[in-house]
């Protein structure tokens, strides 16, 4: 079943190539979404695909090596109403 997924990254995940990384991870599994720096130091994930593809792309991230720099992460999930992504890719 399709998903939407957001996810907030805390710790040191600015200025490290955190969003690279996760365009990078991202390539390796069928999603779509965008990831971008937020002002308040955190970085959004904002991915549409199949549950257990999100689930999959998550632990990418999370066995990555940028994975040490995350302190902390919060998932919000919904249902993705009209696909709103074509790609993965970092926003501004």
């Amino acid at each position: 079943m399709k998903k939407r997924l957001t996810a907030h990254f805390e710790g040191r995940v600015q200025g490290v190539g955190f969003r690279l990384n996760a365009c990078r991870t991202a390539a390796g599994y069928e999603v779509t979404g965008t990831v971008r720096n937020l002002d308040d130091g955190r970085v959004e994930l904002v991915a549409e695909g199949e549950e257990a593809e999100l689930q999959a792309f998550l632990e990418g991230i999370a066995e990555s090596p940028l994975g040490n720099y995350v302190r902390a992460r919060e998932e919000a999930w919904e249902e993705p109403g009209t696909p709103a992504f074509k790609s993965f890719r970092i926003v501004d």
